[in-house]
């Protein structure tokens, strides 16, 4: 394959990826914080994909593209850290307050009601044992490939 082509089918998955997760949010599953920042890096590149499309650079567009794809898999994998509680995550979609003998009632309150209602250290769905960001994370890292070997080829 080409490089143009390895990159319309990395972004192409980075599409449906997009798609996917859309798709559990139709079915009833409420992205957390993390999951929905995991997004941004796959819609940049759904862009870079039709960029180099609608310009014919692929070398260094599809440089982009694995950076965007690296920075999928990234975020991902921090998020299945959060999930395995290998490191804390956000405090304010993990559960953390802050310390509640210091805090007034007021703030207390405050607090809860400002906070998200999906947990990020909670996994919503998991398929052979893989959570859904587990599952982006693996996606990513191929996306990641399949973005560098575009970039190597090329037109």
């Amino acid at each position: 394959m080409s490089g143009k082509q390895l990159s319309f089918a990395a972004g192409a998955g980075s599409a449906f990826l997009l798609i996917a997760a859309l798709g559990f949010q139709a079915a009833g599953y409420a992205p957390c914080e993390l999951c929905i920042l995991q997004r941004w890096p796959h819609v940049a590149a759904v862009v870079v994909a039709l960029l180099i499309w609608l310009t014919g650079r692929v070398r260094a567009l599809a440089i982009l593209g694995l950076l965007a794809a690296g920075v999928a898999a990234g975020l991902a994998l921090y998020h299945v850290g959060v999930e395995l509680t290998w490191w804390p995550g956000p405090a304010h979609c993990s559960g953390g307050v802050g310390d509640l003998a210091t805090m007034s009632t007021q703030d207390l309150m405050s607090r809860l009601q400002a906070a998200p209602v999906v947990r990020c250290d909670e996994v919503a769905w998991s398929f052979l044992g893989i959570s859904m960001a587990g599952w982006n994370a693996i996606f990513s890292a191929g996306l990641a490939v399949l973005w560098a070997t575009g970039a190597k080829r090329g037109n």
